[in-house]
């Protein structure tokens, strides 16, 4: 299965909104696992990343870009979520007896 068969299934897959495995075989773009383990794949390559940042980088030294108004969210960066909690000891010792005196 070609690479652009397969992204031409993803894009069918998202735009249309369902599921992989209803993604129908007589558009040629394969199965929906297919291109469910190609985008996984993609995805873990950094591949999108890549489409996003060179056209950026092109744009951007070309003078094309406005960057006043960009933003940046959380699907872009990471994002704290509060302080790390503190982690609660245990007592390992026995516990004391009462005096009796």
């Amino acid at each position: 299965m070609s690479d652009r068969l397969c992204l031409q299934g993803i894009l069918f897959v998202l735009y249309n909104d369902m599921a992989w495995q209803l993604l129908p075989l007589e558009l040629g773009f394969g199965s929906g696992q297919t291109c469910w383990r190609r985008l996984d794949r993609w995805q873990e390559e950094g591949v999108f990343d890549q489409l996003h940042r060179v056209p950026l980088a092109e744009l951007n030294a070309a003078g094309e870009l406005d960057w006043s108004r960009a933003c940046v969210d959380g699907s872009h960066i990471c994002a704290k979520k509060g302080a790390p909690a503190p982690v609660r000891r245990r007592s390992t010792g026995g516990k004391r007896a009462a005096d009796t005196t």
